[in-house]
């Protein structure tokens, strides 16, 4: 019973540079081919223009300093446009953009948000 399990139980019986190459070949091949879902055409890029906003990219904290323990003013939801007013470096290496809301009144208008 023991030689049985074993038979059984063992793998492909292919040298391993074979199994390899036939896993690579069945990983790489599909997306090659139409039918793999694969696109030829490029995507189109679209540049922003000199006057359209910035928009955020997901909740985003707007601080009061360009300091990541800087009180949060508003929390900024995805698609919300911006101005980009400057940007600034920190001494330990980190980007800050200083940016303007279209938040309506009584909002804060200006904060920082990590780059």
């Amino acid at each position: 019973m023991g030689p049985l399990l074993r038979r059984i139980g063992s793998p492909l019986a292919l040298p391993s540079w074979r199994l390899a190459a036939l896993l690579g070949l069945a990983l790489i091949a599909p997306a090659a081919l139409p039918a793999g879902g694969a696109d030829r055409r490029q995507p189109e890029l679209r540049r922003r223009q000199a006057g359209d906003p910035l928009l955020a990219t997901g909740p985003l904290a707007l601080r009061t300093a360009p300091r990541q323990q800087a009180p949060a003013l508003v929390r900024l939801e995805a698609g919300e446009p911006l101005e980009l007013l400057r940007s600034w470096w920190s001494p330990g290496g980190r980007r800050w953009l200083q940016v303007q809301t279209a938040a309506g009144p009584g909002a804060p208008r200006r904060g920082w948000l990590a780059g």
